[in-house]
């Protein structure tokens, strides 16, 4: 029984067909999982980006205030209940990063002495200067639809106002 060429050639056609759907479609489909990936992370940032606007908003109105550590402390500290201005503060910072409300934000304040000035190669007290005060404001965030167990994101800037 001899079969002719054509009848044996049947059904190749559609097989390509097939084969080139399916590398097709592995490629649609890791284009999608590359775009959510992007997304995600462009809402990571978006959150730092606005952590980081907070903070520096907060180190302005610190600048603005005072330079005096009794007076930045009694205004902006976190602890004991938190200053006013501080508790103003935090509470934009609730409205626009979600789950701050369950990482509150800390402001911790630091008197800094200042330096010992050199003369003639011995150390002596430094004449006409004050302290400065150095701020850390640490702020944590849970980004929405993140496991739980997932660690909150944080951001930490430290600065020194004189």
């Amino acid at each position: 029984m001899k079969t002719s060429f054509r009848h044996r050639q049947r059904g190749v056609l559609l097989l390509e067909v097939l084969i080139a759907l399916l590398i097709f479609s592995l490629g649609v489909l890791g284009l999608v999982g590359l775009q959510a990936a992007a997304a995600k992370q462009s809402g990571h940032t978006k959150y730092r980006a606005d952590a980081t606007l907070l903070a520096n908003e907060l180190l302005g109105q610190m600048r603005l205030a005072s330079n005096v550590y009794a007076t930045l402390n009694t205004r902006f500290k976190s602890s004991g209940g938190g200053g006013a201005d501080y508790l103003a503060w935090r509470s934009r910072v609730i409205t626009q990063l979600p789950g701050a409300d369950t990482y509150p934000p800390t402001v911790e304040l630091v008197e800094l002495a200042p330096l010992n000035a050199i003369v003639a190669g011995a150390s002596a007290p430094a004449t006409g200067l004050s302290s400065s005060t150095r701020v850390t404001v640490t702020m944590r965030w849970k980004a929405p639809g993140e496991p739980a167990a997932d660690p909150a994101h944080n951001i930490v800037l430290t600065n020194e106002i004189r």
